[in-house]
């Protein structure tokens, strides 16, 4: 069993239904297949859908079934470069909602976690897809991102209305798979699921959304998509890299039983250093480089150290879920390159194996070198060890 396997042999069972059976009548035509940014829209949220979950159902009308599985690069081959991703193409009802239930009949039983989402909303990143299912996981029935209006609200016969209590909800929206059968199975209407999830009794949640996560509704919403695609990853049509930077450092342990881990290998015989985990600088270093570019936060706030689930932690299984929650956002890591400086131990005979056991847990080829700091400062006195590591990703 690999080292990412390990981590996820327990992890919820996650799908995504993916709703893109609208006709486009106030668009002029069914506006998922409309191309954005050199790809359709039903692709652009296609891509994130599929990495982040286990499984995706794309809901089309019947007579766009067939468009839909032709001629997308994005039905055809999968984001994630996994395999085992489970793609269904079903079609849908009359109204949202019941096309939502056709979604629903083709997920697995075993579903735990069923996440909704508008093929029309092609912006949604990975990272509100981990949200709201994160939302769910630690204990909610349901999750939905919100905004704050910030349009002056008027009723049309009450007049103005309070917007600082008002939220615009958008989707994805998550929910524990079988709340969300039971919430469906009387057949109800609603213009998002979370309605008919709280009218069944749920409690939902919300967490922020995104405000660039618009709907495609007008021609003219393609535009503003195009521009928000552009600012948010210039580049990214010419495979251009985001670039990653993580820092470490680890002081030297009074405890002469601690042992020494740097890349995932042991060295026996030097002294440990001081930490709540393994104090793996090295790994440590590689899961700030790639949480902080894909934007989720660092390797203390995933794994905090007043947590003793992670006391002893082996990081080289930290350094596994980090990269599995950046290849979620749908974004690739391309290398890790690290340098360590550390007085002692020499790392030239022990390197390969590093290299070989952190490519392994990252899922991408990891470099390391080893750098004295000639006596210069607290890391020239040996009195601890860094390792600074950059990253890329696509």
């Amino acid at each position: 069993m690999s080292v990412t396997q390990a981590v996820f042999h327990d992890s919820a069972v996650i799908w995504t239904v993916l709703v893109a059976a609208g006709e486009g009548r106030r668009f002029g035509a069914p506006k998922q297949l409309q191309p954005l940014a050199r790809r359709r829209v039903i692709d652009q949220a296609f891509g994130t859908a599929v990495a982040a979950s286990h499984g995706v159902v794309v809901v089309a009308a019947a007579d766009q079934v067939d468009a839909l599985r032709e001629g997308s690069d994005a039905l055809r081959a999968h984001p994630t470069g996994d395999p085992s991703t489970t793609i269904v193409v079903t079609e849908g009802g009359a109204t949202r909602s019941e096309s939502v239930r056709a979604g629903i009949a083709a997920t697995p039983d075993d579903a735990d976690v069923i996440i909704v989402h508008d093929a029309a909303r092609p912006l949604a990143s990975g990272a509100l897809f981990a949200a709201v299912t994160a939302a769910v996981v630690e204990g909610a029935d349901g999750a939905v991102p919100a905004v704050a209006v910030t349009d002056t609200i008027r009723h049309i016969d009450h007049g103005p209305q309070d917007r600082s209590r008002l939220r615009a909800v958008q989707t994805p929206q998550a929910f524990r798979a079988d709340l969300l059968r039971r919430a469906h199975a009387g057949a109800g209407e609603a213009t998002d699921d979370a309605t008919l999830v709280e009218t069944a009794g749920g409690k939902v949640r919300l967490v922020d959304g995104e405000p660039d996560n618009l709907k495609i509704t007008t021609p003219g919403d393609l535009h503003v998509a195009e521009a928000l695609l552009a600012a948010r990853s210039p580049g990214q049509a010419a495979g251009v890299p985001l670039i990653g930077i993580g820092f470490d450092v680890h002081r030297f342990s009074d405890d002469p039983q601690r042992p020494l881990v740097l890349g995932g290998v042991l060295f026996d015989g030097e002294r440990g250093l001081e930490g709540h985990s393994d104090a793996d600088t090295v790994a440590h270093a590689c899961c700030d480089a790639i949480l902080g570019i894909a934007g989720l936060g660092d390797i203390g706030s995933l794994f905090p150290d007043d947590d003793e689930r992670w006391r002893g932690a082996d990081s080289l299984v930290l350094l596994a879920e980090a990269a599995e929650r950046v290849r979620r956002t749908g974004r690739q890591i391309g290398n890790i390159d690290c340098s360590v400086v550390a007085e002692r131990p020499r790392l030239a005979p022990r390197r390969a194996e590093m290299q070989a056991r952190l490519s392994e847990a990252a899922g991408a080829p990891v470099t390391v070198r080893g750098k004295r700091a000639e006596s210069l400062g607290a890391l020239g006195r040996g009195e601890g060890i860094a390792c600074w590591a950059v990253a890329t990703l696509f």
